[in-house]
C-alpha cells in the first residue's frame, strides 16, 4: 500500500514536470535574433550532453559488469537504473532550460514578475524531475525485488554519474567563464556576455550543463542515497519491521505533494521581492511537510518491541518510544534545511556584510584584498552551517538514536522538489541576461534579468550548502550502516583511536578532499587557458570582430572546451573509487572506518567553504556592477572581477563536487564490507 501511494505521487510529480514543460514551450520565444543565439546554446548543450554520456556510458557498464561478477546480478541492475535515471533527469531538465532562457528573455520587456514565474517554472522542471524519478526509482525497485543490495547498487549508480556531471560539466561551464571574463571583461574591455566574445556562447552553454544538467544529478544522487541509506538502517537496526523501511518512503511522498503546492504559490508583484516570492514557495512546502509528518508518522508508529538502547546524556533511552519521537527528528530535518538557507543566504547575498566586506576591501586594495577577504569569508561560513548540523545530528539522535538522524536527513532531502526549482532558476536567468545582451534589448530588459540573476546567484550557492549539509547527515548514516553491515557478518565494528590503522584511514580520507578539489581546480585552470588561447587567437587573426563587422566562431570555442572538460574530468572521477579500495585492502576495516570518518569532516567542511566564498566573490562584482564603488570599469570593479574568476571554480565545480564524491566513498565502503571479513 505505502509502495503504491509513493509511485503514484512520484508519478504525478514527472507529469507535472512535463506539463511544465509543454506550458514553456508555448510561451513567446522573442525575435529572430533571440531564436538563433537560444538554439546555438541549446545546439551546443546538447552536444556537449551527448559527448560525456558517450564516455560515461564506458564506464557504466565497465562497473557493472564488475558488479554482477563480484556481487550479483540485482546490484548491478540497481546500479544501471540509478546511473540512467541520474542522467535523464539532467538531461530533460537541460533541455528545458535551454528553452525557458530566451522566453524569460522576451518575458522580461513585460516586467520581472512575468519573467520570474516562467523561469521558475523551467527550474521546477528539473526540480520535480528529480525528485520523482528518485522516488520512482527506490521505491519500484524495493516493490519489485526487496533487495538491499539492489539499493546500495541504486545509490552507487546515481552517485557515481553525479560525480561525472558535476566534475565535467563543472570543467565545461567555469573554463568557458572563465576564459571568457579573462579575455574579454579584462583584456578587451568589452561587456560580460558581449556578443563579439568568441567564448560567450561555451560560457552560457556552460551554465546549463553545469549548473542545470550537473545540479540535477548532484541532487538527484543525494536525494536517492539518502533513501536508501534510511532504509538500510532501518533493516539493520529494527529487522524485518517494515514500518521502518516504509518510513522514508512516505516521508519523501508527502513532500512531494507540499512541495507541489510551494511551486503554485511562488508568484511575486510588479513590486514585490524575487528572492521575497521564492522564500514564499519554501516556506509554504516546509510548513505543509511538517503538517503532513503527523498522519504519516502517525500511521507506521509505533514500530513495536524494545529492539535497542543507547545512551543519551547519561540516561538509557530505548527505541521506538512514542511517534512524537519519530516525529520530532523528523522536524529536526525541516529545520535544518530552513537554517541552512537562510545561514547561505547571509553569506552570499549583496544585501548583507560578507558580500559588502569584500567590495570594500576591492575599494581599498584592489585584487589582493579582495581574494584575501574572499577566502577569510569562505572560511567564516562554515562555522554555522557546522553547528547547525552537528547540533540538529544531537538532537535527532536525542529522539531516536541513528534511526532518528537518518529521519532528519530524509526529511531535509524530502524538500528537494522545490530547493532544485529554486536553483534551476538560476542558470535560465543566467542565459536570459546574456542572450539580452547578445540579442541587443533595450536597457530596460537587462536590468530584470540581472536582477533575477543576482538572486540566482544566491539561490545556487543555497542549494549547494543544502545538498552539502545534507550529506554530511547522510554519510553518518551510511557510516553506521557500514559498521551494522560488519556486525552482522561477525566483525569488530568497534574502532578505536588508538588504532593506528583507524588514525591513518582518519588522515587519508581527510586528505582526499584537498586532492579531489586541486584536481578539479586544475582542471578548470586548463580549460580556461584554452579558451583564452582560442578568443586571443580570434580577436587578432578574423578582422572585424571588434568594430561588429564579423562574426567570431563560436562553435570552435565551444568545441575546444567540451573535449578540455571531458578529458580532465576522468581521473578525478575515479580516485575516489580507487582510494576507497586501495585502503580497504592495505588497512582492513578499521583503516576504512577512518577513511570514511576523515572524508565525512574534511570534505563538509572544504565544501561548504568553497561554495559560499565563491558566490560571495560572484555577487561582489555584481553588487560593485550596480554602481557602487564607482561601478563597472572602475578600479574595485577589475578587481572584482579577478575575484571572481578565483571564486567561479571554487562555487561551481570543485565545491559542489565534493559532495557526490562523499557519498561515492560511503557507499564503495559499504559495498566491500562483505570482503573485509572473509
Amino acid at each position: 500500500m505505502i509502495e503504491s501511494f509513493a509511485i503514484i505521487v512520484s508519478l504525478i510529480a514527472i507529469l507535472y514536470a512535463l506539463w511544465l514543460k509543454w506550458s514553456i514551450q508555448k510561451a513567446d520565444a522573442g525575435s529572430d535574433d533571440m531564436q538563433e543565439i537560444a538554439q546555438a546554446i541549446e545546439e551546443g548543450s546538447r552536444a556537449y550532453l551527448k559527448r560525456q554520456y558517450k564516455v560515461v556510458f564506458v564506464v557504466a557498464i565497465a562497473m557493472a559488469g564488475f558488479l554482477a561478477v563480484f556481487f550479483d546480478r540485482m546490484t548491478a541492475a540497481g546500479f544501471l537504473l540509478g546511473a540512467v535515471a541520474s542522467a535523464l533527469a539532467g538531461y530533460v531538465g537541460m533541455t528545458t532550460a535551454v528553452r525557458a532562457n530566451v522566453r524569460t528573455a522576451q518575458a522580461a520587456r513585460a516586467g520581472v514578475s512575468s519573467a520570474f514565474r516562467l523561469a521558475f517554472k523551467g527550474g521546477a522542471v528539473t526540480g520535480f524531475l528529480v525528485v520523482g524519478l528518485g522516488l520512482l526509482a527506490v521505491t519500484g525497485l524495493w516493490k519489485f525485488a526487496e533487495s538491499i543490495p539492489a539499493l546500495v547498487g541504486l545509490g552507487f549508480g546515481g552517485s557515481l554519474i553525479s560525480v561525472f556531471a558535476r566534475l565535467g560539466g563543472g570543467i565545461f561551464t567555469k573554463g568557458a567563464d572563465v576564459g571568457a571574463d579573462l579575455v574579454g571583461k579584462v583584456e578587451a574591455g568589452i561587456p560580460e556576455d558581449d556578443a563579439r566574445n568568441p567564448a560567450v556562447i561555451a560560457d552560457n552553454v556552460g551554465d546549463n550543463v553545469g549548473d542545470d544538467a550537473g545540479m540535477a544529478a548532484d541532487l538527484f544522487e543525494t536525494y536517492v542515497v539518502t533513501l536508501v541509506a534510511a532504509m538500510i538502517l532501518g533493516v539493520a537496526i529494527f529487522g524485518s519491521i517494515d514500518a521502518a523501511v516504509m518510513y522514508p518512503l512516505l516521508l519523501g511522498s508527502v513532500s512531494i505533494l507540499a512541495s507541489l503546492a510551494g511551486a503554485f504559490a511562488a508568484r511575486m508583484s510588479p513590486n514585490g521581492s524575487i528572492m521575497g516570492a521564492l522564500y514564499k514557495a519554501l516556506g509554504v512546502a516546509v510548513v505543509l511537510s511538517a503538517v503532513l509528518f503527523v498522519p504519516v508518522t502517525q500511521s507506521v508508529a509505533v514500530i513495536p518491541g524494545n529492539t535497542a538502547s543507547f545512551d543519551y546524556f547519561g540516561a538509557q533511552k530505548r527505541i521506538p518510544a512514542t511517534w512524537t519521537d519519530m516525529y520530532y527528528a523528523a522536524l529536526i530535518g525541516l529545520a535544518i534545511t530552513v537554517l541552512m538557507v537562510l545561514i547561505t543566504e547571509y553569506y552570499t547575498s549583496k544585501r548583507f556584510r560578507p558580500v559588502r566586506s569584500i567590495a570594500d576591501a576591492s575599494h581599498q586594495g584592489g585584487a589582493g584584498t579582495n581574494v584575501i577577504m574572499g577566502l577569510a569569508v569562505g572560511m567564516e561560513a562554515v562555522v554555522l552551517p557546522v553547528i547547525v548540523i552537528a547540533l540538529g545530528m544531537l538532537f535527532a539522535f536525542g529522539f531516536f538514536g541513528l534511526y532518528g538522524v537518518a529521519i532528519a536527513s530524509v526529511a531535509m532531502l524530502s524538500l528537494t522538489g522545490i530547493v532544485v526549482a529554486i536553483d534551476a532558476f538560476g542558470p535560465i536567468t543566467d542565459n536570459a541576461g546574456g542572450i539580452a545582451e547578445m540579442a541587443g534589448l533595450p536597457a530596460d530588459v537587462r536590468e530584470v534579468t540581472d536582477a533575477l540573476d543576482a538572486v540566482g546567484n544566491t539561490t545556487k550557492a543555497v542549494t549547494k550548502g543544502y545538498a552539502i549539509g545534507s550529506a554530511g547527515l547522510a554519510a553518518l548514516v551510511l557510516f553506521a550502516a557500514y559498521t551494522k553491515e560488519l556486525a552482522a557478518l561477525g566483525a569488530d565494528a568497534v574502532f578505536q583511536l588508538a588504532d593506528p590503522y583507524v588514525i591513518i584511514g582518519i588522515f587519508f580520507g581527510a586528505s582526499l578532499p584537498y586532492l579531489f578539489g586541486s584536481l578539479a581546480m586544475r582542471a578548470v585552470g586548463k580549460a580556461a587557458g584554452s579558451i583564452v588561447e582560442e578568443v586571443r587567437r580570434q580577436f587578432r587573426e578574423i578582422p572585424g570582430i571588434m568594430e561588429r563587422a564579423a562574426k567570431p566562431d563560436y562553435a570552435r570555442a565551444v568545441d575546444i572546451v567540451t573535449k578540455a572538460a571531458l578529458r580532465q574530468m576522468i581521473a578525478p572521477a575515479l580516485l575516489p573509487i580507487l582510494v576507497t579500495i586501495a585502503v580497504a585492502f592495505l588497512f582492513g576495516a578499521a583503516g576504512l572506518a577512518g577513511l570514511l570518518i576523515g572524508v565525512i569532516t574534511s570534505g563538509l567542511f572544504v565544501a561548504l567553504s568553497m561554495t559560499s566564498g565563491g558566490a560571495a566573490w560572484d555577487n561582489t562584482k555584481k553588487f560593485i556592477e550596480e554602481g557602487n564603488y564607482g561601478g563597472k570599469g572602475s578600479p574595485a570593479h577589475a578587481a572584482a572581477v579577478i575575484g571572481d574568476t578565483v571564486g567561479d571554480p571554487y562555487k561551481d565545480t570543485a565545491g559542489p563536487a565534493i559532495n557526490p564524491m562523499i557519498k561515492v566513498v560511503n557507499i564503495v565502503a559499504l559495498l566491500l564490507a562483505p570482503f573485509l571479513v572473509l
